[in-house]
């Protein structure tokens, strides 16, 4: 395993990051499989896990703190919040007051005693980024995190929130976590650019395409009984994506590739990009990622993906997993009133 810098951390990580997202209720609700996947990922070299308080409403940090019993000093541990966690309207969101006590309940489930990575997971336009990096600063100061970063920010947001970090001086945001694959690369145009001009970690989510690029969706076949054909049924069978699929297998088929390791592989082919985020439900599926470990594509096998889905593009939809800016979702910022109009 070669492993890569965390940004300007001084933290080293391995190219793929084991994502712990199916583990718990949501997918995979066998605590003793999901550790034994824990431990054959970290045995194989990958040092780096993620996870979030929102899986599975913090069983999956509680998996992730009874696997790394007697090994948390030799894992990168990242967790998140933001998403709701209850009911409660102020136990969600970036205010100081949700993530002072989020961080607490992090640490105790994951059974540490800091996190060495705690991002926002998206950004929390009601809530003012110097309250949010002042907490966060706090956090680093008393022990608690050793970095920080952010999670699915337009370029915008990642410029406004180091500003602000050199203006106050207050920790800045080290890394940013967004979607990224062949069928999703519009973050090519701006966030990974800016990403490289502040000297951040990349942490790609969704390398696969929420699961369209493991060659299983296919042009006129039936989709596999999985959750995401279940939970994300226009994603999932979206026919752009699938054209573009079966031009994408026979290209990897010539390479002597599956389109699972081409995929991987084209991700942290991108010299921003830090880690790839893999995340297994399975051990069968954990192996079959494994097995791409090390795969490197030639400039020929890129130009010819770059022809297929070209660079900046994206293709496949994320169905609700991606941020949309208040000026997207919240009509009144798009559209003048009717009174307005009409005065007009």
């Amino acid at each position: 395993m070669n492993y890569r810098p965390l940004g300007r951390t001084g933290i080293k990580v391995s190219p793929y990051c084991l994502g712990t997202m199916m583990f718990g209720g949501l997918a995979n609700a066998d605590h003793d499989q999901c550790i034994r996947m824990i431990h054959r990922a970290l045995d194989a070299g990958i040092n780096f896990i993620d996870t979030a308080d929102r899986y599975s409403d913090g069983e999956s940090e509680e998996i992730v703190g009874k696997a790394l019993k007697g090994r948390r000093d030799n894992v990168v541990l990242a967790t998140k919040a933001l998403w709701p966690m209850g009911d409660d309207p102020n136990r969600r969101g970036s205010s100081r007051r949700w993530l002072t006590r989020a961080v607490e309940e992090s640490l105790r489930r994951l059974q540490t005693d800091h996190i060495d990575l705690y991002q926002v997971h998206r950004p929390a336009p009601d809530t003012d980024i110097e309250e949010t990096l002042f907490v966060l600063t706090d956090l680093m100061r008393a022990g608690k995190v050793r970095a920080i970063g952010a999670s699915t920010f337009p370029a915008s947001d990642i410029v406004e929130a180091q500003w602000t970090a050199e203006r106050r001086g207050l920790a800045r945001f080290r890394t940013e976590q967004p979607p990224y694959s062949i069928l999703n690369r519009s973050i090519e145009r701006e966030v990974l650019p800016t990403c490289q001009r502040y000297g951040m970690g990349v942490l790609a989510w969704s390398p696969l395409a929420k699961g369209m690029l493991t060659g299983k969706y296919r042009q006129g076949k039936p989709a596999p009984d999985s959750l995401r054909a279940k939970f994300m049924p226009k994603a999932m069978s979206d026919q752009g994506s699938l054209d573009a699929v079966e031009q994408l297998i026979p290209l990897a088929e010539s390479a002597g590739l599956s389109l699972l390791h081409m995929a991987l592989a084209f991700v942290v082919a991108h010299p921003a990009l830090t880690s790839a985020i893999i995340g297994p439900r399975t051990p069968e599926q954990l192996e079959g990622l494994l097995a791409g470990v090390g795969v490197t594509l030639d400039d020929g096998l890129l130009d010819r993906i770059d022809a297929i889905v070209p660079p900046g593009t994206d293709l496949a939809p994320l169905e609700g997993a991606a941020y949309v800016p208040p000026s997207l979702g919240q009509l009144p910022l798009r559209r003048r009133s009717l009174a307005e109009r009409a005065a007009a």
